[in-house]
């Protein structure tokens, strides 16, 4: 365990870091090098397949991109024919983003947070502050449900009373990471439509809602959001698990912000709730597996992809932490948690019943978020695998690794990896699939520094 002591004024505070656990006696496993140099150059091929020029046509449907600067869409061909926030949040890490690209993303997208509360036609609440979901290329219209790319259609009740709780703090990521980048300490201060961005991003951070005396994310029926976008169609309520990670490492990255402008009682107030979250989550969500529930409410399953997570951003630590990544080689070796290196988002052990993975899906079992596999956290599981067991984890990788070869899809015809998901019985979804690619990557070059 590394530790660091950040001085604030009259705080002092304590920070810890989790580093990797490597078995004594135990050669150090790595990943291979001509696989790591086949990823990235695949990512770099599916983010140029994925950018939408400036005027660039899409199609009749979708019409051209008028939003004055380049957009990054989920994936290439038809994936997605809009600028999601989160898939792009997520793969900014890679390095492989422009700075006046990411400038210009993050500028449309505080432009569009919302100004006012407001009630859909379909009867959902889009609440001050929020974030989209998705932006259109061609009117720009921030459509802040899924399910749709009419503004006018938007937020219906399968979708949630809310827009997705995880935007807000992928607009911060955004934010966070351009700063960081680029040094442009200044556009913190910079107004967008009245209002600067530093406030614009605290306002996003208070719009998923809480119970009283809880840093924790919750939704019940009446007031549901999204937890997470990659199971925007499953229906979660409770404590929320997923969306608290998420939290926790925007309530970090927030305080980083607020210290860059000399704001240190702002900077020491979300520094405390990442605390307050950090032992919340384990202790709300811990499993007799060693796994993290996804929430307390419906769909209260141990979860995977949100267990994988804690443990990549530091949420879990010593028992916490080993429990969790044993669990992860448990039910890899069992042959429970992968199909060729991609990845559920529960366990086939804990699936809700014969019928159904999670309690509650639009989906049928077995297909999309319903117990489909994944690219998208595989990078995440890795790394977690790898502080216990370094060999499995390593093997994991390798089987992704193969798979991406060869269904590669620069060989052209039928070939279309990295898909979305995809089953056991050949189903596919989503050839060409950014995140898919982009994540593991920046959770492989992570493991390879740590």
């Amino acid at each position: 365990m590394i530790a660091k002591i950040i001085i604030l004024g009259k705080w002092s505070l304590l920070i810890l870091f989790q580093a990797p656990i490597i078995l004594f006696g135990q050669e150090q496993l790595s990943l291979d090098r001509a696989d790591m140099l086949f990823l990235e150059k695949m990512t770099a091929d599916v983010l140029e397949q994925s950018r939408i020029y400036p005027q660039q046509y899409i199609s009749p449907t979708y019409g051209s991109n008028e939003t004055k600067g380049t957009l990054i869409r989920p994936g290439g061909k038809d994936a997605y024919p809009s600028f999601w926030i989160r898939d792009y949040a997520m793969s900014l890490e890679t390095g492989m983003v422009t700075m006046e690209e990411q400038l210009h993303m993050l500028t449309l997208t505080a432009s569009t947070q919302s100004d006012k509360t407001w009630i859909t036609k379909g009867g959902s609440l889009v609440p001050f502050g929020a974030i989209a979901d998705h932006i259109r290329i061609d009117t720009g219209e921030p459509i802040y449900f899924p399910g749709t790319y009419s503004f006018a259609d938007q937020g219906t009740s399968e979708w949630g009373s809310r827009p997705p709780f995880c935007d807000q703090y992928f607009f911060i990521h955004m934010a966070h990471y351009y700063v960081n980048r680029s040094g442009h300490i200044d556009i913190l201060n910079q107004k967008i439509n009245g209002i600067s961005l530093i406030d614009r991003l605290m306002v996003a951070f208070q719009v998923p809602p809480s119970l009283p005396q809880s840093d924790l994310v919750f939704a019940n029926e009446r007031f549901r959001g999204v937890d997470f976008g990659f199971r925007d169609a499953i229906t979660i309520t409770g404590e929320l698990s997923f969306a608290s990670i998420l939290k926790y490492k925007a309530a970090v990255q927030l305080s980083d912000l607020l210290l860059l402008l000399d704001r240190r009682e702002e900077a020491v107030h979300y520094l405390q709730i990442s605390t307050s979250l950090k032992k919340a989550i384990p202790e709300t969500f811990r499993h007799p597996s060693g796994l993290l529930l996804a929430s307390t409410g419906k769909s209260s399953q141990p979860d995977v992809w949100g267990t994988a997570l804690a443990v990549y951003f530091g949420v879990l630590d010593s028992k916490d932490l080993i429990e969790a990544s044993q669990a992860l080689v448990e039910g890899y070796v069992a042959g429970q948690l992968s199909y060729r290196g991609n990845i559920r988002h529960v366990l086939t052990i804990h699936d809700f019943d014969a019928t159904t993975a999670w309690e509650v899906s639009m989906a049928p079992k077995n297909r999309y978020q319903n117990g489909a596999y994944w690219g998208t956290p595989t990078g995440w599981v890795c790394y977690a695998m790898y502080q216990t067991d370094p060999e499995r984890a390593i093997q994991l990788a390798s089987e992704y690794f193969d798979e991406l070869k060869e269904n590669d899809f620069r060989k052209g015809g039928e070939f279309g990896a990295p898909y979305e998901c995809f089953n056991t019985e050949g189903y596919t979804q989503n050839p060409i699939y950014l995140t898919s690619v982009a994540v593991p990557l920046i959770a492989f070059k992570r493991l390879l520094h740590d």
